[in-house]
């Protein structure tokens, strides 16, 4: 499977999971398993900010409107997505 391949299925996976009209989807990293036969892949995609800031000096900062979440996800060799995880980069 190529990049393009592990891409396409994994954001059309998570589109539904954001209420943006462009996500910014994007490959992170891919990693071949191959005693599992199995790639494992992290997709990065934008949702809007929820936990936004309510003290009214916050218009004069910097405000981010969005948050960028990571997903781990594991796509056989037949194309299906057998797994789906939170990802955290520090681990």
């Amino acid at each position: 499977m190529t990049l393009k391949e592990l891409f396409d299925i994994a954001k059309t996976q998570l589109e539904e999971l954001t209420d943006l009209q462009t996500p910014d989807f994007r490959l992170e990293q891919a990693e071949l398993l191959k005693e599992e036969e199995l790639w494992e892949i992290v997709v990065s995609y934008l949702v809007e900010d929820t936990n936004k800031n309510t003290i009214p000096s916050a218009a004069l900062t910097s405000e981010h409107h969005f948050h960028r979440i990571f997903k781990k996800i594991r796509i056989d060799k037949d194309k299906n997505v057998v797994g789906f995880y939170m990802y955290d980069s520090r681990k």
